[in-house]
């Protein structure tokens, strides 16, 4: 064969194959299926959260925030702000309802206001589960589509996810410490969510403030002792400036956790990838949450000690006040409310179960820690 006639029969084929692409893609189109897929953009999100720019729960709100944007290789890019940027903390779920955010990240205790049984999920003694126990009933004992009810019932167009199990709170900061129940009594006193209820039936004057004004309004006077959450926090908030007595160890949010928000409507129109993502980051997150957590609540701990900070264990008589209170709030929100009796019938029959298994499989780990850390080295 020449030179001439290889060529040629180079460029019939070529002509052939380009006919057969185009006949292809034409019986394609005509079947419905398109000729072409154009690349799309990422899902853009913007977001906020309930805490101050500098707080550790900040920090969890934007490692959650991380991991979405990375897991989804640029399929999703979510941005995130601190409280106050678009809405304060306590409108940030009417916000993320109305689309005014696309999500953000908080703890239901502050929408008590719209539906006190919202406040179970972080406020009062839980029936003696942990936080890791609240979890395990909100996504295996009902939590979850109670939680969603309720969302529904008060028309909010948001999708729910609870996460990240927050060690004990301290019972909070005085002027000195308290030893007796009568002690709580005519204080000033600041908290949220159905620790009102407590804190004002055991007899102090309570506030409800965000977390970035409760330092101000003790260093003015306004406050004589508040509570907020754990000692990373309280101590970048600046509570060791204004006392030197925090009172450890309590019922009022024993077993609090945190909360994720999403637009309903704009998590809806997610595809099914992007679902499964941001399922699996926030189970991813509750579980980095929890250790670093154990890492800087310590750390931070041993540092306000070094600032002259003094932690006092608070007394069983107050815990058992606080029980007892309890109890009469309890009875009095049951009868105001049907679901707050429907959620707590709920919590109260998984934790009857895994309460009893929790405290007849853990050992004390204390005689473990007396033993080998007690002793002046």
């Amino acid at each position: 064969m020449s030179a001439d006639q290889s060529r040629k029969g180079r460029d019939s084929r070529r002509k052939f194959l380009g006919s057969a692409s185009v006949a292809t893609a034409a019986g394609a189109a005509t079947m419905g299926f398109p000729s072409i897929v154009k690349a799309q953009g990422p899902v853009t999100m913007r977001w906020q959260s309930t805490w101050p720019q500098k707080d550790i729960f900040h920090e969890y709100a934007a490692d959650f925030v991380t991991k979405v944007n990375d897991m989804t290789g640029g399929d999703m890019k979510i941005e995130l702000l601190p409280a106050g940027a678009v809405v304060k903390a306590f409108d940030l779920i009417d916000a993320v309802s109305k689309g005014t955010l696309d999500g953000g990240h908080g703890v239901c205790a502050y929408w008590y206001g719209k539906n006190s049984a919202l406040a179970l999920w972080g406020s009062g003694p839980a029936w003696g589960m942990d936080p890791n126990m609240v979890l395990a009933w909100h996504k295996y004992g009902g939590g979850k589509e109670l939680m969603a009810e309720i969302y529904k019932g008060l028309n909010l167009n948001v999708v729910s996810y609870l996460y990240g199990p927050m060690p004990t709170q301290p019972l909070g900061w005085f002027k000195k410490p308290v030893t007796k129940a009568e002690d709580m009594k005519g204080l000033k006193f600041r908290t949220v969510g159905l620790s009102i209820d407590i804190f004002s039936g055991m007899g102090a004057a309570v506030n409800a403030l965000p977390g970035g004004e409760i330092v101000p309004a003790m260093d003015r006077g306004l406050l004589d002792a508040a509570e907020f959450n754990n000692a990373s926090s309280d101590r970048v908030l600046g509570f060791p400036d204004v006392s030197k007595v925090c009172m450890l160890r309590s019922f009022h949010q024993c077993s609090e956790t945190f909360e994720i928000l999403f637009n309903k409507s704009k998590f809806d129109a997610l595809p099914p990838k992007l679902k499964a993502i941001i399922n699996n980051a926030v189970e991813a997150s509750s579980a980095d949450m929890s250790w670093k957590a154990i890492d800087r609540y310590s750390k931070d701990y041993e540092a306000m000690q070094k600032q002259g900070v003094k932690f006092y264990a608070t007394p069983n008589a107050i815990l058992q006040d606080q029980l007892k209170t309890w109890d009469e709030v309890v009875k009095k929100k049951e009868a105001e409310n049907p679901m707050f009796k429907k959620v707590n019938a709920s919590m109260k029959a998984f934790a009857q179960r895994t309460t009893r298994w929790q405290s007849d499989t853990l050992v004390d780990f204390r005689l473990a820690q007396t033993r080998y850390f007690s002793k002046k080295t």
